[in-house]
């Protein structure tokens, strides 16, 4: 959105009828982005689109020169810094005695920048403009050298938190700020800034739709898809399908020895290990500590497999325990364990089944893998066991109550 951006929105290059639309875009993403922001209770939202709603106005109002070079210093070095403070601060209802007190603060800074601009204050002013290193390595901006600073601490921290946290609203602040860069420069080249703050705006609506997909459908602990994602995919399996279920052979053990937080680290490293090392399987997790991996058109014979090579991949991690809650996988090429740290065995059990006649339901199949992974866990762990159910008539009642008919192993 951003590279479409600075290719779209040039003076030209688009025919004439584009303008009347292009002119209502920035009512358009700010109405939108209010309704949304209001309806999944997203101060950041609504805040961050105020603030470049007045970005915008400053620059308009007070063209770049006189009292405007001020205004312009002065936004530029708030802008940023309000975007990053909107994300370090906890999400809440703009309803709420915190929400509106940020409504307020934001709000109350064009008076602020106003006051500032005033003659008898300007010697606080010109602490916007002040060089901080030689001005011939800035003379490329079209903002002073404390908003350049500010960007760039904005930008390094959005970047950080991305990295650790991994949330679409930390990426889409990103290159909202980019986009927002872009905009304090766009009328060197005879370009709209309120276009580029328009979409900036439309990069955070995007990421905070992103972002509660991610919060609906992904499991909060682990990240991989959660119970409404299963629901959705059980409903789509069709008339050949089978089902594992996975349990972590020593996870109850180091949640009773290290408490709840390290067995919570174990089942998040696995459960990403698991979703990206199963070929043709599909990981959620829906509650507790087990794992479910649906295939869609697999008998339970050509899962074996791709699970085996998920059980070697998590049997092979190297995991310790430093202190006591911090768990660290130790793989090539990292540092060494230290004298304190402690290891942790890790290993999972498999149990795998599929649907073997038409009218057998998938409850019943998951009732046979986690018949086949009680087996794995009673034969000691580290193993994949298969299960075929049979529905036949004349047996039927043996199905029903999740009979092994049929098994196969795999495993150390």
């Amino acid at each position: 959105m951003f590279l479409l951006a600075v290719g779209f929105l040039r003076p030209q290059g688009h025919p004439l009828w584009l303008n009347p639309p292009i002119a209502a875009l920035p009512y358009i993403v700010l109405t939108f982005g209010l309704v949304f922001g209001w309806y999944f209770a997203s101060s950041r939202m609504i805040l961050s689109l105020l603030l470049l709603t007045l970005a915008d106005r400053a620059l308009v109002f007070f063209p770049a020169d006189g009292t405007g070079q001020t205004m312009v210093a002065m936004t530029a070095f708030l802008v940023p810094l309000n975007l990053l403070a909107f994300s370090i601060l906890k999400e809440d209802s703009v309803t709420s005695i915190r929400g509106l007190t940020r409504v307020i603060v934001v709000l109350a800074q064009p008076f602020l920048l106003l006051w500032l601009c005033l003659p008898e204050q300007q010697d606080l002013a010109v602490s916007f403009t002040q060089e901080i290193i030689p001005s011939h390595y800035t003379t490329w901006a079209a903002i002073p050298q404390p908003g350049l600073c500010a960007f760039a601490v904005a930008l390094s921290l959005h970047s950080i938190r991305f990295v650790l946290h991994r949330d679409p609203m930390e990426s889409g602040a990103i290159w909202a700020l980019l986009t927002v860069f872009v905009a304090y420069h766009a009328s060197r080249y005879g370009w709209q800034a309120t276009n580029f703050f328009m979409a900036a705006g439309l990069i955070l609506f995007v990421s905070l739709l992103q972002s509660v997909y991610r919060r609906t459908y992904r499991d909060e602990l682990t990240g991989i898809p959660g119970r409404l994602a299963y629901d959705e995919a059980i409903g789509q399996l069709g008339r050949k399908f089978s089902i594992a279920v996975i349990g972590i052979d020593q996870l109850t053990h180091y949640a009773n020895t290290h408490g709840r937080p390290v067995s919570e680290q174990v089942l998040k490293l696995v459960a990403n290990r698991v979703h990206t090392t199963c070929a043709g399987g599909q990981a959620f997790r829906t509650t507790g500590e087990e794992l479910t991996v649906l295939f869609p058109g697999k008998s339970a014979r050509e899962t074996l497999v791709p699970l085996e090579t998920v059980r070697k991949a998590i049997d092979a991690i190297n995991l310790f325990l430093r202190g006591q809650d911090r768990v660290w996988e130790k793989q090539w090429g990292t540092r060494k364990t230290g004298s304190c740290d402690q290891a942790l065995p890790l290993s999972i059990s498999i149990g795998v089944a599929d649907k073997s006649e038409d009218d057998t339901t998938p409850s019943l199949v998951i009732k046979w893998a986690y018949r086949a992974l009680y087996e794995a866990k009673g034969a000691g762990g580290n193993v994949v066991k298969r299960v075929e159910g049979n529905v036949n008539p004349a047996r039927r009642s043996h199905a029903g109550s999740g009979r092994i008919i049929a098994n196969s192993e795999y495993g150390a």
